[in-house]
């Protein structure tokens, strides 16, 4: 019995990072839009944020080397509650604070079961977008592709 709660949770947090990394992704414009269409909008209160700093991103050769500090990248993140208790956290590359709170906010919608469908919607939409920009990315990749190929010679 055990088990099943513990394999239940851990999909439950399979599926939440797999859309706070979507939101992170998503545009101003896609999180605006998703959010000026939902009707019953909560009131959402700030816990921190939003706020923009730093973090060292670490790197290995080879991906098995010994890691060393790359360099800082700028972050933006955003912690809010709901008027119906949910907390969301939004994080994401870059200095737009706009988008790190609506991804809070989004975050804690999709606790929410009266609107997980709408966020899931959102969700679907962003990963169809960044499926088409990575299939645009390989076409172009694909089309500088150089096969190299060697001709059997006869023997010398």
């Amino acid at each position: 019995m055990m088990d099943a709660a513990k394999t239940s949770d851990d999909a439950g947090v399979a599926q939440r990072r797999e859309g706070m990394r979507l939101l992170a992704r998503a545009t101003l414009g896609e999180l605006s839009l998703a959010w000026d269409a939902i009707d019953d909008k909560p009131e959402v209160a700030p816990v921190r944020g939003p706020e923009t700093g730093l973090v060292m991103v670490r790197g290995k050769i080879g991906g098995g080397g010994d890691p060393f500090n790359l360099g800082e990248a700028t972050v933006s993140r955003a912690t809010v509650r709901l008027s119906t208790g949910e907390v969301g956290h939004g994080q994401l590359l870059g200095t737009d604070k706009a988008r790190a709170r609506l991804a809070a906010i989004f975050d804690a919608l999709f606790q929410s079961a009266a609107h997980r469908a709408s966020v899931e919607a959102l969700h679907e939409q962003v990963a169809a977008r960044l499926d088409a920009e990575d299939r645009r990315k390989a076409e172009e990749t694909a089309a500088t592709r150089v096969d190299f190929f060697t001709m059997v010679r006869g023997e010398d």
